[in-house]
Formats: structure tokens, C-alpha cells, sequence
């Protein structure tokens, strides 16, 4: 008996560690509790997201020129995970919360033919309060500079575990490592 318990507590430290070392260089940051609004003016947080495998970004509305291609990205990587059957929600934090109102963001990403039922876009903070919970918990800049309206911010997608851990970032713009985002993504939901 007492060989059983050995072999099974073996058996189940190597499938923890194998788990730990599955994807590459994970980052393993914690996102704090966050609630904010989405497109449909309702309330939907990090809460939401308990148990979920979910992408995030940072974009605005009126950006003329790395969101557009961000979000058509963003797009296409949730089109193609609905086609290889992966449960997967996406998440794009508004670094321009003064002027994206949820109606704003609801129309702007359907610019781009994004699926709504997944695919979250918020708002309802204050500018300052995205700047610090971008820093914070993404390692990323936003800053709103003092003239002109083009915010400036990362242009990385941001994978993020069940438990709200940011696994790893991969560009969101220009070579989007499309597979090995889906990988990655089918690897946390083995």
C-alpha cells in the first residue's frame, strides 16, 4: 500500500510539473480584482473570468493607426479558435476611457466583424486608473500624452490563465504567432 501511495503521489508531482514547464517562458503575473463596463454598459471583471482562458489587448477607438490592424487581429485569432472548437474568451481594455463609451467600442469592433458573445470591451475607469492597471499588472505603457489624441500603449496580446495569471504576450500586430497562440491557448485547457 504504502508503494502505491508513493507511485501515485509520483505520478501526480510529474503531471504538476509537466503542467508548470507545459508553455514556454511563462510569465506567471497575477492581474488584480478589476471591474469595469463592458460594451453592453454592464459590469463584467476579472470575476467573470474565474475558470476561463481568455486574450487581452489594449486599443481605442479613435487610434489611427496600430488599432485597426490590433483589432483585426484579435479578430481572426478568435475566428480561428472557434473553428478549432477552443473555448476562449478575449478581453480589449480601452486605454481611451473618456471617449470609449461602451457604444463606441460595441461599434467599433463590430467594424471588424468581432463576435460579441466572447469578446469583451471595457471601459469606465478613469484615465490614470488604466495607465497604473496597465503598468501594474501587464508590465505595459499606456499614456495619454498632453496634446493631440493619440494614446500611446503596447500593441501585445496578452495570454491569461484560469485563475487570472498572465501566462505569456505575443505581438498583436505585425507577425502574429497565430498557432502557437492556439497552442498555447489548447495547452491550458488540457
Amino acid at each position: 500500500m504504502k508503494r502505491i501511495r508513493l507511485w501515485l503521489f509520483a505520478v501526480l508531482l510529474l503531471s504538476l510539473v509537466a503542467c508548470q514547464q507545459a508553455i514556454p517562458d511563462a510569465k506567471n503575473w497575477p492581474i488584480e480584482d478589476f471591474t469595469f463596463t463592458d460594451q453592453h454598459g454592464q459590469q463584467f471583471g476579472l470575476a467573470d473570468l474565474k475558470g476561463k482562458v481568455w486574450v487581452a489587448d489594449f486599443i481605442f477607438t479613435r487610434c489611427t493607426d496600430v488599432c485597426p490592424p490590433m483589432t483585426a487581429n484579435m479578430a481572426k485569432l478568435q475566428k480561428m479558435a472557434k473553428e478549432k472548437g477552443l473555448d476562449v474568451h478575449f478581453v480589449s481594455f480601452s486605454v481611451d476611457p473618456e471617449n470609449d463609451t461602451p457604444d463606441a467600442l460595441k461599434t467599433y469592433v463590430e467594424k471588424f466583424q468581432g463576435d460579441l458573445s466572447n469578446w469583451h470591451l471595457l471601459t469606465g475607469y478613469t484615465q490614470q486608473d488604466i495607465e497604473r492597471f496597465a503598468q501594474k499588472n501587464f508590465k505595459a505603457v499606456v499614456k495619454k500624452p498632453q496634446e493631440g489624441d493619440q494614446v500611446i500603449h503596447g500593441t501585445d496580446f496578452y495570454l491569461v490563465d484560469q485563475n487570472g495569471t498572465i501566462v505569456k504576450y505575443y505581438s498583436g500586430l505585425n507577425d502574429v504567432p497565430y498557432e502557437e497562440i492556439l497552442k498555447h491557448i489548447d495547452m491550458l485547457q488540457e
